[in-house]
């Protein structure tokens, strides 16, 4: 008979009632990791010293809202006759579409108010969104979360990924192993993050970078959002991150398109180093 091991402990450390689990220290050490390379970009780019860390300030607690607001709207039916438990957000139950939402209209009002350009900000920030999803989708894994569906262990075994990422993906309510989504995710954002770091050495028009993150990241989640066993519906059988993928995708193109062919005059990424380079040369 197979044996089959114990998954992980999702939690991490218990200190009397204070219990500290690893998607937390995840997602603490993505948004930290995604900071720390934005900040070293924004700097470059001539950002104020401060902005990134004032922009989080906002932006963090408001994406967790918009998060959790998103996830509840498609599970209004269960929330709506549940209504105290709405906001028991520690129960689980946030979406990362929400986060996006929030978190970009955000950083839209505040770039606005700083007198800074948001798709400046927007094309900085895209490869640490990146980061953050990255590190963020182990979190999943270790809560056994965002799966998809029954797998034999050989197809597992024929992926060449570790035994220990296999034995997790183990269920043991369902008795089965599972398709390892986290991990599609989490790697095609490590390919994309790679791209996005290329498209910086690339005099892209102003909020190109960005565009290219919406496309490539909704390509990916569009198709793995399939596979998925937990999806939020729209209606019926219209899961609604392959809707906002969709969505994503055409306005991003859109985007594009019309900035190229009517937005005078033209601004691109590297302009501003250009700039910066001819002074020193003319000094």
């Amino acid at each position: 008979m197979e044996q089959i091991l114990l998954a992980i402990d999702p939690v991490a450390i218990t200190l009397g009632p204070l219990t500290v689990r690893w998607y937390g220290i995840l997602i603490a050490f993505g948004i930290i990791l995604a900071y720390f390379v934005g900040q070293r970009e924004a700097i470059k780019r001539g950002l104020p010293e401060n902005f990134l860390a004032d922009l989080l300030i906002w932006a963090i607690p408001i994406a967790i809202i918009s998060a959790r607001i998103y996830y509840v709207a498609m599970k209004w039916e269960y929330y709506g006759a549940n209504p105290g438990k709405i906001i028991q957000i520690w129960n689980g139950g946030i979406a990362i579409h929400g986060a996006l939402i929030g978190a970009v209209i955000t950083a839209y009002i505040f770039s606005k108010k700083r007198g800074v350009s948001f798709l400046k900000v927007a094309d900085i920030a895209a490869p640490s969104i990146l980061i953050g999803q990255i590190v963020g989708r182990w979190g999943n894994f270790m809560n056994q979360e965002a799966y998809g569906g029954p797998v034999s262990r050989e197809f597992l075994e024929g992926l060449m990924i570790p035994n220990w990422i296999i034995e997790q993906m183990y269920i043991q309510e369902l008795e089965t192993y599972v398709h390892p989504t986290f991990l599609y995710e989490s790697l095609w954002n490590v390919v994309g993050l790679i791209i996005l770091l290329s498209l910086r050495k690339v005099n892209l028009q102003r909020g190109e970078i960005f565009f290219s993150y919406m496309i490539w990241y909704s390509i990916g989640r569009f198709f793995i959002e399939g596979m998925r066993t937990d999806s939020l519906y729209l209606i019926g059988e219209l899961r609604s991150a392959q809707v906002v993928s969709i969505l994503s995708i055409v306005i991003a193109l859109a985007a594009i398109i019309y900035r190229r062919m009517k937005v005078r005059p033209v601004v691109r990424y590297l302009d501003v180093e250009k700039k910066e380079k001819k002074k020193g040369k003319q000094k």
